[in-house]
C-alpha cells in the first residue's frame, strides 16, 4: 500500500516513516510543506495520504487545504488528517465532498501503533477513522429536530463507534451485547437517516458522514 506522509516536524515524520514501513506500507514520499505535499500527491497518486493539518508556509491549515484540493483533482483520494487539537471546522471541511476514505485523528493516537495502523488501512479502503474526541464534541452539538437527533441514546452510541471505524463484532464487544442486536440498531440508524438499501459498507460510510456533517444550528 503506497503512502505519502506530510509532517513538518522531522522527528515525527521519521517516526511515521519507520512505523508504516515496519507494518508493510510503502512510503513513496514524506514531505514537510504544503506545496511539496501537493506535488507529491499529483506525482505519486498514493493509496492513502497521512497529513498534518498545519504545514508551512502558513502553519495554519495548509495541510488540510492541500488535501481537500487533491481530493477534488483525484476524487476519493483517501486522506487521514492528523491534528494536535480537536478542531471541528477541519473535520467538517474534510467531509465536505460527501465521499468516504477520510480520517481525523489526534496526534496522541499515533502512540497506539495497532490502532493507528488500523486507521490508515481503513481510510485507504474507503472507510472512516474519526477520533473519539472529535466525535464526542460533534455529537454534543446536534439539534434534536434533525434526523441525527431522532436517534436513541443507544443508536447514537453505535453510530459513534461506527465513526471510529469499528466492525459490528467490535461494537458488540464494546457494548456487551450480541452482534444481532448491533445489526438491528444499525438498520434502525439507516432507516432514520433515510439511507436506501445498498451495500452495507457504503451505507455505513454514508451514515457516518451524515452524522459528522449534521448542521448543529
Amino acid at each position: 500500500m503506497r503512502v505519502v506522509i506530510a509532517e513538518d516536524l522531522s522527528l515525527l515524520r521519521d517516526g511515521l516513516i519507520r512505523l508504516l514501513t515496519a507494518n508493510d506500507f510503502d512510503v513513496v514520499d514524506a514531505v514537510d510543506t504544503g506545496p511539496r505535499l501537493a506535488e507529491a500527491l499529483r506525482q505519486h497518486r498514493p493509496d492513502v495520504a497521512v497529513v498534518d493539518v498545519r504545514l508551512p508556509p502558513t502553519l495554519t491549515d495548509e495541510g488540510l487545504r492541500v488535501a481537500i484540493a487533491a481530493r477534488r483533482e483525484q476524487p476519493g483520494l483517501p486522506v487521514l488528517i492528523l491534528s494536535q487539537y480537536v478542531e471541528q471546522l477541519y473535520a467538517r471541511e474534510l467531509l465536505s465532498d460527501n465521499a468516504g476514505g477520510v480520517g481525523y485523528l489526534l496526534k496522541d493516537r499515533i502512540a497506539d501503533v495497532d490502532q493507528f495502523v488500523d486507521a490508515v488501512r481503513r481510510v485507504a479502503a474507503g472507510g472512516t477513522a474519526m477520533d473519539a474526541e472529535v466525535i464526542s464534541q460533534l455529537l454534543s452539538r446536534h439539534r434534536a429536530d434533525r434526523p441525527i437527533g431522532q436517534l436513541t441514546p443507544r443508536e447514537r452510541e453505535v453510530l459513534e463507534l461506527m465513526a471510529e471505524g469499528r466492525s459490528n463484532a467490535a461494537i458488540a464487544g464494546r457494548l456487551f451485547v450480541t452482534e444481532k442486536a448491533i445489526g438491528k440498531h444499525i438498520n434502525n440508524i439507516f432507516g432514520k437517516l433515510g439511507l436506501a438499501q445498498s451495500e452495507d459498507d457504503n451505507r455505513r460510510v454514508m451514515a457516518v458522514l451524515a452524522f459528522l456533517q449534521a448542521d448543529p444550528r
